[in-house]
């Protein structure tokens, strides 16, 4: 026990390390670029023009009544087709700009946006019960509306989207078929310890999730964490889920891959796998903190290379060279095994 406080200590400063001296040599990123937060790509707040052909939905929240809107693609046909639920970030909602949109028109896929109570900063989002509630309900409407296919539900999303996304694995009723999370935070109370490292707006939003004043309500944080949650393990006989990170999140990007590895390790714990080559080590985590470079021949994912990736059953990690972020058409394509 004493050991992997140790451990847990020596990792924790290396990140604070890590972080702050990559803060103070300048991010790779153009100054501009990482002082305008609302632009940052993935967490980009814009608006776009939504084309005719996606629909402005309302959905009535099977909890408390409230309108809870989405936009909404119907693909062509009477056949039963696919429905990708995309999950938006952190700061957005369901009008943020989505790139998987397009493409689920092009393959003719439905496609819908929800919004579980829009950006992350009020105690009723922030993948909250009610938030939770609001990404099935959005699932419920699809079914109900458009032919779907029952065993081709997906749902993916990217940061805040990537939370989202984890704790839909969690507290889904749905038979999701495969999830696919990149860049998520798994951990609110180790975030916002890393957000006030790097001094961006993410410290105070966590605050307001939690109803906090000046300092973190811990207990609120975790019950909000899916780090935290009871994991579900016998959905896992039937659904994928694949979690994908940039090993420069926490450098250039807002969040560290470390959340990532945390979730992974978390699941194979409570799936009873006692084969330590399973799981991410401390020794294998300080190796992608400390040298950055692929740990063995993993391959690549849209010609980046994988430093790292294991899988147990249906549950896969893969941590790519790469920032915050997700490599759009290779995910899509990935979960529709196209």
């Amino acid at each position: 026990m004493i050991y992997s406080f140790l451990f847990r200590f020596l990792l924790t400063l290396l990140l604070f390390v890590w972080q702050r001296g990559y803060a103070q040599q300048g991010s790779p990123l153009p100054p501009a670029q990482e002082k305008k937060e609302a632009t940052i790509r993935f967490d980009d707040t814009s608006v776009p023009h939504w084309p005719s052909d996606f629909q402005r939905v309302d959905i009535a929240s099977s909890v408390d009544g409230s309108i809870q809107p989405a936009y909404f693609f119907t693909a062509k046909g009477t056949e039963p087709r696919p429905l990708v639920v995309s999950l938006h970030t952190w700061s957005g909602s369901f009008e943020q700009k989505d790139d998987i949109s397009l493409i689920c028109r092009d393959k003719n896929i439905h496609y819908i946006h929800p919004d579980f109570r829009g950006p992350n900063r009020t105690p009723s989002a922030c993948c909250s019960d009610l938030a939770m509630k609001d990404i099935d309900d959005a699932i419920s409407f699809a079914i109900a509306n458009v032919p779907v296919g029952i065993s081709e539900i997906y749902v993916i999303g990217v940061s805040g989207g990537g939370y989202a996304t984890l704790s839909t694995f969690m507290k889904s009723s749905h038979p999701i078929k495969k999830f696919s999370a990149w860049a998520s935070i798994s951990d609110l109370t180790a975030w916002h310890r890393e957000s006030q490292i790097r001094k961006n707006r993410y410290e105070q939003d966590i605050l307001a999730c939690t109803g906090s004043i000046e300092h973190l309500d811990s207990a609120k944080a975790q019950s909000r964490s899916p780090l935290f949650w009871p994991t579900p393990v016998t959905k896992l006989d039937q659904a994928t889920l694949t979690i994908y990170a940039g090993v420069y999140d926490g450098i250039q990007g807002s969040v560290p891959f470390t959340h990532t590895i945390n979730f992974y390790n978390k699941v194979v714990k409570d799936l009873g796998i006692t084969d330590p080559s399973s799981y991410i080590s401390m020794e294998e985590k300080l190796d992608l903190m400390e040298k950055t470079r692929p740990l063995g021949d993993f391959g690549s994912i849209s010609g980046r290379s994988v430093f790292l990736s294991k899988q147990v059953g249906n549950l896969r990690i893969v941590l790519f060279e790469g920032n915050h972020e997700m490599l759009t058409h290779f995910a899509l394509d990935e979960l529709l095994d196209l």
